[in-house]
Order: C-alpha cells, then sequence, then structure tokens
C-alpha cells in the first residue's frame, strides 16, 4: 500500500478524505495538534491561525471526525495538547518575551531566518479576560468528546526541565496534557506491554495467617489485631462500613496463588502522571515529541506489525518511534519545510515522502 511508511503533504482533511476514499484503516493515532493562537509557522493554511477560538475547535473537530473514519473500530487515539493564556500582547505560554529572546541572540544568522516557529502578537479569546488561562486541552478533549469519542484518561505530562518563563504573579507552567480517546466502548489495549515498573513501595499481597486464625489477601477479611475474638472470624463478619451486611463467602487461594501473590510485584499499571523531559533536537523545530511519551501510547494502542497514524507529523517522532517498535506509520504534514528533517529522523531503505 502506497500509504504505508510515508508522510503525505498537504492539508490533513485533504489527505484524510484521500486515505477514506483508499480504504486505509490504522490501529492507533498518536498526535500533537497545533495550539490555538500560538505559533504562525509560515504555512498557508495552517490550523492554529483561526481568527477565533471556538473557529479552531470547529476545525479541530472536522479534523478529528476525518481522522475517526480511517480509525479501526477498536482503535484509540492519544492527543498531546498544552495551554495558552490570553494576553494583550505575546502568546504566554510557549517561550515567554525573554526567554524568546535570549534564544534568538544564541541563534545563528541562518537559523533565524530558517526557523519555522514565530510567537504570534496578539492572543485573544472572546468571553476570556487578558491573563486568563485559555483551558486548550480540556475544551479540545470536551469538543471532541460532545462529537462521539469516549474520553478515557487524561494523562499529565510533567516536564522537569520546563520552559522558563518571565511570570512573577504565577507558577511556571510545567506540564502538558495527554487525553486517551477510543472510537468505541471497547477497544484494543495492551495492558501488559503498557505496564511501568512499581516504585519502592510495592509489597507481596500473598494470603499470611495471623495466630488467632484470621488470614489477609485477596478474597479474604484483613486482620485487625491478635486479640480479635474468633467469633468474627468465624462468622466472617468485620467492623466498619458494612459490617451490618451479611458475611460474603470466603475465597480460598491454591498454593501457587499464594506462593505467586506473596512476591513483591515488579510492574504495575502505569499512572496517569507522565515525568517526561523534554528532548532536545537539532532540527530547526520548536515543538518535538519526546520520544518517550510516544512509546507507551504507540505499545498500549498498536500491536506489532500494526500501523500508527500522526495527523501533524512535524518531524516525524512518531514514526521514528513506531519504526523502532515494529510498527508500520503514516504521517500527515502541512509544512515541505519538515521534510529534510523527517527524512533525517526515518532512515530507512526505499523511504519515500509524497503529496497528498
Amino acid at each position: 500500500m502506497h500509504w504505508i511508511n510515508k508522510c503525505h503533504f498537504g492539508d490533513v482533511r485533504d489527505v484524510l478524505t484521500n486515505m477514506i476514499s483508499d480504504g486505509v484503516k490504522v490501529n492507533t493515532i498518536v498526535t500533537s495538534p497545533p495550539y490555538w493562537g500560538l505559533r504562525d509557522y509560515g504555512v498557508d493554511g495552517q490550523i492554529g491561525l483561526e481568527p477565533t477560538f471556538p473557529e479552531f475547535l470547529a476545525t479541530m473537530t472536522e479534523v478529528f471526525d476525518l481522522a475517526r473514519q480511517v480509525l479501526r473500530d477498536d482503535g484509540t487515539a492519544w492527543v498531546n495538547m498544552g495551554d495558552s493564556y490570553v494576553g494583550n500582547r505575546g502568546a504566554a505560554w510557549g517561550p515567554s518575551p525573554s526567554s524568546q529572546a535570549a534564544r534568538e541572540k544564541t541563534m545563528t544568522a541562518s537559523r533565524r531566518r530558517d526557523k519555522l516557529a514565530i510567537p504570534r502578537s496578539d492572543v485573544r479569546v472572546e468571553g476570556l479576560k487578558p491573563k486568563d488561562l485559555v483551558g486548550q486541552p480540556w475544551r479540545l478533549a470536551f469538543a471532541l468528546q460532545d462529537a462521539g469519542w469516549w474520553l478515557r484518561s487524561d494523562i499529565i505530562w510533567h516536564k522537569p526541565n520546563p520552559m522558563p518563563e518571565s511570570c512573577k504573579d504565577r507558577p511556571t507552567k510545567a506540564h502538558e496534557y495527554l487525553f486517551l480517546l477510543s472510537k468505541s466502548e471497547q477497544y484494543f489495549f495492551d495492558f501488559e506491554a503498557f505496564q511501568e515498573p512499581v516504585s519502592g513501595t510495592a509489597h507481596g499481597r500473598g494470603r499470611r495467617e495471623f495466630p488467632d486464625g484470621w488470614a489477609s489477601g485477596p478474597g479474604t477479611h484483613h486482620a485487625i489485631g491478635h486479640n480479635t475474638p474468633k467469633a468474627k472470624a468465624s462468622t466472617g463478619v468485620g467492623f466498619g462500613r458494612g459490617y451490618d451486611k451479611a458475611p460474603k463467602p470466603r475465597v480460598k487461594n491454591n498454593m501457587s496463588m499464594d506462593s505467586a501473590l506473596r512476591e513483591a510485584p515488579t510492574m504495575r499499571n502505569r499512572r496517569t502522571v507522565w515525568t517526561i523531559p523534554t528532548q532536545a533536537y537539532a532540527g530547526a523545530h520548536f515543538a518535538t515529541f519526546p520520544e518517550a511519551l510516544v512509546e507507551p501510547c504507540i505499545l498500549a494502542g498498536c500491536p506489532v506489525g500494526g500501523t500508527v497514524l500522526d495527523i501533524f507529523f512535524g518531524t516525524g517522532t512518531t514514526g521514528q518511534v513506531a519504526q523502532r517498535l515494529g510498527r508500520n506509520w503514516i504521517g500527515i504534514d502541512l509544512n515541505r519545510a519538515n521534510e529534510p528533517l523527517q527524512a533525517e529522523r526515518l532512515r530507512q531503505p526505499g523511504l519515500a515522502l509524497e503529496a497528498a
């Protein structure tokens, strides 16, 4: 299929429409859309430069409706989104004026000519006051939920090395959001691959016998103390909420189960706060995905040999991680200036970049 393992340049709506016509289906979508009113990449038709925020949400809803049509019925979408502040002048989230000025001084003349991101000079939202937090991530998430997506989880991407800000009347922003959405109520999710190492507080959960005859562990009542009357153990009725209800039958573990549970677990279900440093990239692009942010999404949402779609491909991080993990990928991007950056990151025999 000519769609696989290529970036297709053009308006994302046109490319997705062509994919729908060709019957393309993908397992999962991992992407980071442009934020509204933050940067002008100097490309005609760029999403994020709509005159009003409601128009931006309408555009994004249209894009994700088309993306939903190329997603398998058991597919998921992982959407990274940051926030912004309403300002009289300057986009407060993103490089602050002072940090941007410092960055500019260190850039070579050629980099200054070729840089792809320029903060907009004026960011206003009807109904919001200057200095208000716009709430872009949640407004987008609720818009997609209203459009029929299942909103399954919000994940906080905690940045231990955030962009410095010059503000002195609020905390420095050190997080973005990652939303897990699904096309259907039931969907593919590789729980085992999505797990993370446990913290240092993990302990075994097997049944333990106590001198008074009580046992603790799955399916048993917890011991309250060695002096607890044995009558409580025989009836199965404990203290606290629900103590006056009829006792539930005890579930006994077999010896092999007890042995397994007594061992401290090494993995656990991944939590909703991911501490991942921002990842420096030598290419002239401000908003690169860290590979560590993309990897869990692909592992959970796409089986080996499946296909990952990034509808705002940028420099190609999603494709690079998918390729490394043995998945196929499809990229969509408007900006042809990203082509050499993608080619550098996605070195493989026969790689070709095509226009829609």
